[in-house]
Formats: C-alpha cells, structure tokens, sequence
C-alpha cells in the first residue's frame, strides 16, 4: 500500500492550494480517504473524509466553507482543495485510510500560509 501526497508549499494568506494523494496497492475504490494535518505542538487534526464513492464528505469545523474534499476512483487519487488559507492552516498534511485493522498514512506534504 502507497499513499504520495503532493501540491503543497508556500503560500500567501488568503491564498489557494490543491493537494493530492495517489494512491496504490489496494482497492482505493471500496475505502473511505481522509486527510489529517499536524504542526509543532498541535494535536493532529482530522480536516476532512470522503467515502468509497463521494456521496459523503466531513469536515473540521475549522476548515468548513474553505476547503473541498474530492476524489477521483478512475485515477485512485483523493484531492483536498484549500482556499482562503490563513497562517493558522500552516501544517504537514498527510492522506490516510484504514482497512482489515490497518492504518496506512502517507508520507505529508508541507503547507506554509505566511506572507
């Protein structure tokens, strides 16, 4: 199982970022995805989840109206659209799912909003 995120950076409050998780060696199709961030002295979060199919998305309450969760069975890729990002947002982000009792994480991405 390989999760490999990619698309984050640096970027100005107020700015947009599209993050990508690829995923391989297993049925990405039949799983819930998620993503999670973690900064320095935070707890991780869980910022958002998508079902199998995308019918149902969640959200942390924190991101709610900025950011978009989606993603793409044909490509097995889950997407994580980031607008209206603010200093407070700054963090490694990271894919992750769950399946037979195993947790897989990605590897993160680093997310920088500062000016």
């Amino acid at each position: 199982v390989q999760l490999v995120e990619s698309g984050g950076g640096l970027v100005q409050p107020g700015g947009s970022l599209r993050l990508s998780c690829a995923a391989s060696g297993f049925r990405f199709s039949a799983y819930v995805m998620s993503w999670y961030r973690h900064s320095p002295g935070k707890v991780r979060e869980l910022v958002a989840s998508i079902t199998s199919f995308g019918s149902t998305t969640n959200y942390a309450d924190s991101v709610k109206g900025r950011f978009t969760i989606s993603r793409d069975n044909t490509k097995n890729t889950v997407y994580l659209q980031m607008n209206s990002l603010q200093p407070e947002d700054t963090a490694v982000y990271s894919c992750y799912t769950r399946f037979l009792g195993t947790d897989y994480w990605g590897q993160g991405t680093q997310v920088t909003v500062s000016s």
